[in-house]
C-alpha cells in the first residue's frame, strides 16, 4: 500500500465549527493511523498569486482506503459538513509516487 497525503487548505469564515471540530478530528485522525505532519498558520507563498488560505494542513496517511474511511466516517461527517459550511476549503489527497521518474 502507497502512503497518501492530504493536503488541506481551509479559511474560516465562522469560528462557531472550530471548537467542536478539533478534538473530534484529532481522535479520528489517530483512529485511522493518519498523522498531523502540519496544522498552522505559518506559511507563505513561493510561487504563483492568490489569496492565501488561513490554515495549511498536512496530514499523513498509511493508505488511501484510510483516508477516505476518515472521511466517511459517521462520527466526521457532521463535523465535516460544519467545516465546509463555515469556512472556505480545499482538500486534495495525494498519493506518495513519483511519476516523472
Amino acid at each position: 500500500m502507497s502512503t497518501y497525503y492530504s493536503v488541506l487548505e481551509v479559511t474560516p469564515t465562522t469560528d462557531t465549527w472550530v471548537a467542536d471540530y478539533i478534538g473530534l478530528a484529532n481522535e479520528l485522525v489517530a483512529k485511522y493511523g493518519g498523522k498531523y505532519l502540519a496544522r498552522t498558520n505559518s506559511h507563505e507563498r513561493l510561487e504563483g498569486v492568490g489569496e492565501d488560505p488561513a490554515l495549511r494542513i498536512l496530514i499523513e496517511w498509511p493508505s488511501k482506503e484510510a483516508a477516505m474511511n476518515f472521511m466517511s466516517d459517521p462520527g466526521y461527517v457532521p463535523h465535516l459538513k460544519a467545516r465546509t459550511t463555515g469556512s472556505v476549503s480545499h482538500h486534495a489527497l495525494v498519493e506518495a509516487k513519483d511519476d516523472l521518474a
